[in-house]
């Protein structure tokens, strides 16, 4: 399977509350895993800095993570940056 990184920035205008994003992150979740059976959720970091949240997937299919993206976009009112990312000794190995 490959390796996703997907980097979220959460709207300024999506929360009246910070309380609130429990709620939709839960909806996120839930959406992702009824609609992006192909994707294995790894971690989830919330980040300081650039992006709010930082979630490392897993996929045999583009397309699901691709999806996976689209929601987190629309139901998590945010932007996101979505990069392949392959463990540091396979790379090495390929050089």
């Amino acid at each position: 399977m490959a390796t996703y990184v997907i980097l979220s920035r959460i709207s300024s205008q999506a929360l009246q509350d910070p309380k609130d994003f429990k709620q939709v992150a839960e909806e996120v979740s839930a959406k992702i895993k009824s609609d992006c059976r192909g994707v294995v959720w790894k971690e989830s970091y919330a980040t300081l800095g650039r992006f709010d949240v930082v979630d490392i997937v897993e996929s045999d299919d583009l397309k699901q993570v691709e999806r996976a993206a689209m929601i987190i976009r629309t139901y998590g009112h945010s932007t996101t940056e979505t990069l392949l990312a392959t463990p540091w000794k396979e790379f090495l190995a390929s050089l």
